[in-house]
């Protein structure tokens, strides 16, 4: 019987979001509150059941979200994102133009939002065609591929993140295992399917009149060196302290210091403080003009967090209501890989919903118990959910439509494209993770 309501729930959840076009917050908080209910939860433990699920799921996530949307913003309005990609296209030449597309969007895209890394690259994607004639999907779909990848795969993203925080994973060791996945898995969809006759049978062009967007001149633009370390500085401070908590000893007094300087929400905060004074106050821009791109990057994930948050309030529900114990009965019955089980759930709710944020953060609430009596390192699980959370992209999902409108595809195309690539990817992070599982 509770497994019926949380099934009700989602079928509710689903007709709010779908039928009623309602938005995915309050669609989740009426979900959250009704489920509660007819779980049989008092309702004074409902409400505090929700508040105790956006407290625990946002809690140290509203930082990684906060300064990695202000790092995103400053590589954008610095000219830094353009450098990167421009650098690599010299690099690479022009018959290897997919390759530097791909390489720009994997680098941009470890610390930017799949929609941010989309605007920074599109007007770099349109230059690059016109001045080479090559066609719009060959030059533009591998950089596209390469930020669903990161998206989807690794934090500090809000999906990864907000299941690493579920779990209790360990943030750096998720980024390293995910890059094992997530670079296989966009080299292979990102070059060889956007070579496949699929996509040249599909014609495509810069929409007139779409993009305004700002397309830097060279002396405009911050070096490559500089531009690179400020779009990794993340990366390289949360990778060291996993590596460090590898080789050194438990008790090592550095280790208490370098897993400071390599948790998440620091090395972003220190990432977003050197691109300040880096791309910024060096460059002669006035910190008023640097807090006004802080501000809008805040601004523009103001509904990402309330999501999240949402989702926490949700889980916290089905797992208070004790379904978890439900769940866990169900499973062991089932003679089925935990990691399938967990990327099943994750894809179903995708195809379901649109987003991949509410599958993940859903998917996570649903299988958290799984996590405990699997065996499954909670690492390897949260690759699992999120590989779930990106299939199947299609017309009820926003990113669908902002590749349709750019990419200027009728839907049929759009559908063949997008939605046929978010599949391969999800199916090779599924193989990456079960053969992760092999090893860690």
């Amino acid at each position: 019987m509770s497994l019926l309501i949380v099934g009700l729930g989602v079928l509710l959840l689903l007709l709010l979001m779908m039928k009623f076009k309602l938005d995915a917050f309050i669609s989740l908080i009426i979900t959250s509150l009704l489920v509660g209910l007819m779980e049989g939860m008092p309702i004074a433990k409902v409400t505090k059941s929700m508040y105790d699920g956006i407290g625990g799921q946002l809690k140290s996530l509203i930082l990684i979200l906060a300064f990695g949307a202000m790092l995103g913003k400053l590589l954008a309005d610095s000219g830094a994102a353009q450098r990167i990609a421009t650098t690599l296209i010299k690099k690479f030449g022009l018959k290897n133009v997919q390759w530097a597309m791909l390489v720009t969007s994997i680098i941009i895209g470890i610390t930017m939002f799949f929609e941010a890394g989309f605007i920074v690259l599109i007007p770099i994607i349109y230059t690059v065609v016109k001045e080479t004639k090559l066609p719009l999907l060959y030059v533009g779909l591998p950089a596209v591929i390469g930020l669903s990848t990161t998206h989807s795969f690794l934090p500090p993203h809000p999906g990864p993140a907000a299941v690493v925080a579920v779990f209790n994973a360990n943030m750096g060791k998720t980024l390293l295992l995910g890059l094992l996945i997530a670079v296989p898995a966009a080299i292979i969809v990102g070059i060889w399917f956007s070579r496949s006759k699929l996509v040249k049978n599909t014609n495509s062009s810069a929409p007139e009149g779409l993009v305004n967007a700002v397309v830097f001149k060279e002396e405009e633009m911050p070096g490559f060196g500089i531009s690179l370390f400020c779009a990794t500085v993340p990366v390289i401070f949360m990778a060291f302290a996993t590596l460090a908590e590898l080789i050194l000893p438990d008790k090592a007094p550095v280790l208490t210091y370098i897993k400071f300087f390599g948790d998440a929400p620091i090395a972003l905060l220190l990432a977003v403080i050197i691109s300040i004074f880096v791309l910024g106050l060096r460059r002669g821009r006035s910190m008023d003009e640097l807090m006004k791109t802080i501000n809008t990057s805040v601004k523009a994930i103001a509904m990402i967090i309330l999501v999240i948050g949402a989702g926490g309030a949700f889980k916290q529900v089905i797992v208070d209501a004790g379904v978890g114990k439900a769940i866990v009965s169900l499973t062991n019955g089932l003679k089925i890989n935990p990691l399938i089980l967990a990327w099943m759930i994750a894809a179903l709710i995708r195809v379901a919903v649109g987003s991949a944020t509410v599958a993940v953060t859903m998917a996570g609430g649903l299988v958290l118990p799984l996590v405990a009596v699997s065996g499954v390192t909670p690492e390897i699980m949260v690759l699992a959910v999120t590989s779930g959370s990106i299939f199947a992209s299609h017309v009820n999902d926003p990113g669908f439509w902002m590749f349709k409108e750019y990419f200027n595809l009728p839907v049929g195309q759009a559908i063949k494209v997008r939605t046929t690539y978010t599949c391969m990817l999800s199916i090779i992070g599924l193989i990456g993770v079960l053969v992760l599982n092999m090893f860690f």
